[in-house]
């Protein structure tokens, strides 16, 4: 179906915040937008207003035709305990949620007495069966299989009836996800933060996923080579300036248009800003001489010359007058507000004493997991080395970090570690923030040499504000809990840094921030990402690719 999506005059948030106003777009078919800002700029929500998930405090959001099929694909942190891949898939699809409802239908149907005032049983079976037919539920058990052996998750690999989701490793689990998309027939999609956990093979195929739809999509992302490849116009939220701006054109262009848009606005100011203060200056000067003017006529005029008096009040009236005249112009002038400075993130990562010259070395060593074996492998991290590492997902990179940081032990060969490593590490899970404790007292227990009230001031340095230091570590957001790590890493001095999937859940102006703490740093980095663009901007000194266990060098 050949849809359309209008969001109008739209303003987002909640009762005591408002995200967004005046937010107006249009989703037509083949339109892929990308929505860009700040974390807490109301992304996500956006989203969630577009879907009908959640009401607009103001505005409409309407769709042609009515009962065109929205799909809100939001990001999912936790899965669903005893969830098969299939059952993930149906639900992802809305094929459960049609399928139920067509049900329930036929129970009414065949049950009158069942069915609520007014309605009839007959059109609102007709009505669940088309819908059911659209979301593609009649015939989604024989495309998932094709679907998941397509993304290398065929037979032996996982079995989609017997299968959890808890089972799922990150990057299986984000295939499954990307085959939910395929499997979907959305007329318009909403995807949140689709990139995270894919690898290069993911992203490249979901790069095609997007390409190919017919419908329009709009997507909240952060990879940057992804809105570059994939987006036909950015719609960004600036939560400093409280404004929503429609980009034409791609990423790329955006970015151009941006700064453009900014350097006029603040030009514009300063111009104004200067003429004003020109114009209370100068009146501030006739008013000076208007009042000098007066004290001297009343001291030097004899008593007797009417003259002179009518003259000295002719001149003090003619003074206050071009007063009156400047003033005047003063509020004439049209107000431009000053542009808001943009919250950013900046921050060092904190250096420890060197270590010794060699930081780890590995010797035949081999890690058994199940049927995955990492190695034989051979090889050294020397101090100050900066090495990337690419691989598949479940290739072994994360077993790898661990056997180079001691944290598994080699079945066979063997593994040793320097002397004075000093190791700082953003894991993929983020592990070192979870649990019920609140943030602030995980903190502390890190950083045992700070006090509370330093701990707090490097947390809000950190965008982790009152709000959020007395909640559960386990309750925050993902890109929180990685902001809060990085805040770990300027907080203690480390010689090694190890960064697992470090961009996932950031934001652009903060991964634009890291990169640039690493271009400074002086220690060894272990560096596991699929962000491409990082891969480009980040000066590394080797290269190692992970495949089926093996290590190679490029």
């Amino acid at each position: 179906m050949t849809a359309t999506l209008v969001a109008k005059d739209v303003a987002g948030g909640y009762a005591h915040r408002v995200l967004f106003d005046h937010l107006d777009l249009t989703v037509a078919p083949g339109d892929v937008i990308g929505v860009v800002g700040a974390n807490g700029a109301g992304k996500t929500t956006l989203l969630r207003v577009l879907a009908g998930d959640l009401a607009p405090l103001e505005g409409t959001v309407t769709r042609a035709p009515s009962d065109a099929f929205v799909g809100w694909l939001p990001q999912e942190h936790e899965r669903v305990p005893g969830e098969v891949v299939r059952g993930y898939v149906a639900r992802r699809t809305g094929c459960a949620a049609a399928t139920e409802a067509m049900d329930a239908a036929a129970d009414a149907l065949a049950d009158p007495h069942a069915t609520v005032s007014g309605e009839d049983p007959a059109e609102v079976y007709a009505a669940a069966l088309d819908h059911w037919l659209a979301t593609g539920a009649a015939d989604l058990d024989e495309r998932l299989p094709a679907a998941l052996a397509d993304l290398g998750l065929g037979d032996g690999v996982i079995d989609p009836d017997a299968t959890l989701m808890t089972d799922l490793s990150g990057g299986q689990a984000a295939r499954v996800g990307l085959a939910a998309l395929l499997c979907s027939r959305f007329d318009i999609v909403l995807l949140d933060e689709p990139t995270n956990d894919l690898d290069l093979d993911g992203l490249a195929r979901l790069e095609e996923v997007v390409a190919g739809m017919r419908g329009g999509v709009v997507l909240v992302s952060h990879d940057r080579e992804f809105l570059a490849r994939s987006v036909t116009r950015i719609l960004e939220l600036d939560l400093a300036q409280h404004s929503n701006t429609v980009y034409g054109g791609g990423y790329e262009s955006y970015l151009d248009e941006r700064a453009v848009a900014r350097r006029h606005k603040r030009e514009e100011y300063e111009e104004f800003a200067a003429k004003k203060a020109d114009l209370v200056s100068r009146a501030r000067t006739q008013r000076e001489w208007s009042s000098q003017g007066v004290r001297n006529a009343m001291r030097k005029a004899p008593d007797n010359d009417k003259i002179r008096r009518r003259a000295a009040t002719e001149s003090s009236e003619k003074q206050a007058q071009k007063v009156r005249q400047m003033e005047s112009r003063i509020a004439r002038l049209d107000e431009v507000a000053e542009p808001r400075k943009e919250w950013v993130l900046e921050f060092t990562i904190g250096s420890a004493p060197r270590s010794s010259s060699v930081v780890a070395t590995l010797n035949e060593a081999v890690v058994r997991q199940g049927d995955f074996v990492l190695g034989p492998v051979s090889l050294q991290v020397n101090a100050g080395e900066r090495i990337g590492i690419t691989g598949h997902n479940g290739a072994g990179k994360t077993t790898l970090l661990r056997l180079l940081l001691g944290r598994v032990d080699p079945d066979a060969g063997s593994a040793q570690r320097g002397a004075n490593v000093a190791i700082g590490e953003i894991d993929q899970a983020r592990g070192q923030f979870t649990g019920r404790r609140p943030l602030a007292e995980r903190f502390e227990a890190l950083v045992p040499e700070l006090s509370t009230a330093d701990v707090r001031t490097l947390l809000a340095k950190f965008g982790l504000r009152a709000d959020h230091v007395d909640r559960p570590v386990g309750e925050l957001s993902p890109g929180e809990r990685t902001r809060a790590g990085l805040a770990l890493l300027q907080a203690r001095g480390t010689n090694v840094l190890v960064l697992d999937e470090p961009t996932n859940h950031l934001d652009l102006p903060a991964i634009e921030q890291l990169e640039s703490a690493l271009d400074s740093y002086d220690g060894a980095v272990l560096l596991v990402t699929h962000d491409r663009r990082m891969l480009q901007n980040v000066r590394v000194d080797r290269q190692w690719d992970v495949n089926g266990g093996r290590v190679t060098e490029r």
